[in-house]
């Protein structure tokens, strides 16, 4: 059984989908492995790194692709329309094809999938269940792009971190506040904490606040008896009142005007990321002030915010990078590879080749297409029936 990984071609995509690591697994496993040259290259391993783990290296995509039973990359394939090669007519019917497909954003491009037979898997898309977090890649990417935005505003903020005591006088502590508390927000207490930042943050949860406060931040939330009952039992935040909401923007509001840096990360599967910062709000801060948007590829949750772009408002930056895991790709790559190799494990039998269970709660979560049908419940047109 021959597994392939082709290099990425999508702007702005540094990383791959596998490592040397993984695919001495997937050659324990029983696999066949063929990586296209120049797959690693942008994420610092060489093609000789591939080649000593035990992968044959193809010099092209269309030889990496040739008959691959599974097809595993970081980005959805590239098609004819965006420009690019269409790399899904490089694959054979019937080959696996697992992904960051990106299937709320792209709903043309499932069709597509269903038309050449492939049956691809959205791993984006992966249930948040106990034994599913060794696959969970929006954590493991997300955890590498909350500390990067740290990073990143620390480039463009013209003063120090921490504080600094000094003959010359002191120099007193960046003030950072982090809007959103997930796995990228965590990770972004977590680092400003460390550069020596004075940080708080905000939540609609109010089981968060456990959570920031033994990072050593500081809770921001109008706490009030309708606060308290925010959360449902699944750990989702409800909907508040329209009268919350104003005192929230308010207090949120004061509190952003004596931040020196912010960094929000909220993002709502599916839909236009919520705005938590307007324009007005980011003309009260000082210039020199520094807001990094995660969320800007999905609409922002900064007005002003724009993909790509470092926008000045009044002096104060806006920063909008594009795929920012990707900016850290050596290890993004080899955790999104990782996560990749503990979602394929259970599926490979010696003897018997892929063995799927399609009936497995992982795999309905995250297979969008079967044997030329629309399968996942959140896209199908209609309701397909289970397959013997």
């Amino acid at each position: 059984m021959k597994v392939a990984i082709p290099k990425e071609r999508r702007a702005n995509e540094r990383r791959v989908a596998a490592s040397p690591d993984t695919i001495k697994k997937y050659k324990q496993l029983g696999l066949d492995v063929v990586v296209e040259t120049g797959a690693g290259k942008e994420a610092s391993i060489p093609d000789q790194a591939f080649a000593d783990a035990g992968a044959t290296i193809a010099p092209d995509e269309a030889t990496a692709l040739s008959d691959a039973d599974i097809v595993l990359k970081v980005q959805r394939p590239l098609t004819e329309a965006e420009g690019g090669p269409d790399e899904l007519a490089l694959m054979k019917p019937g080959a696996m094809l697992v992904a960051i497909l990106q299937p709320y954003q792209q709903r043309d491009q499932l069709q597509a999938y269903a038309d050449a037979k492939v049956n691809a898997f959205a791993m984006e898309l992966m249930p948040r269940i106990t034994r599913a977090q060794s696959m969970d890649v929006l954590s493991s990417q997300a955890n590498l792009a909350g500390y990067r935005a740290v990073v990143d505003a620390a480039s463009e903020f013209g003063r120090a971190f921490p504080m600094m005591m000094t003959a010359a006088g002191t120099v007193p502590p960046a003030r950072v506040m982090i809007m959103g508390v997930g796995v990228a927000g965590l990770q972004a207490i977590a680092t400003a904490r460390r550069l020596g930042g004075v940080v708080s943050a905000t939540d609609v949860r109010p089981a968060t606040k456990e959570q920031v406060q033994s990072l050593g931040a500081t809770f921001v939330a109008v706490e009030d008896d309708e606060f308290k009952e925010a959360q449902t039992a699944g750990g989702y935040a409800k909907e508040m009142s329209p009268a919350y909401q104003e005192k929230q923007r308010t207090l949120i509001a004061e509190t952003i005007k004596k931040q020196d840096i912010i960094v929000t990360t909220a993002l709502i599967p599916g839909r236009k990321a919520p705005i938590l910062v307007t324009e007005a709000m980011v003309r009260s801060m000082k210039p020199g002030s520094v807001l990094v948007d995660l969320a800007v590829e999905q609409g922002g949750n900064v007005e002003g915010s724009k993909p790509g772009e470092i926008v000045d408002i009044d002096g104060v930056k806006i920063v909008g990078h594009l795929n920012v895991p990707s900016r850290n790709a050596i290890d993004a790559s080899m955790l999104y590879s990782k996560n990749l190799l503990n979602f394929l494990t259970p599926l490979i039998d010696k003897e018997k080749g892929l063995t799927i269970n399609w009936d497995d709660e992982i795999i309905k979560g995250t297979a969008l297409t079967r044997d030329g049908a629309l399968v996942h419940p959140n896209f199908a047109a209609e309701p397909v029936a289970a397959k013997s």
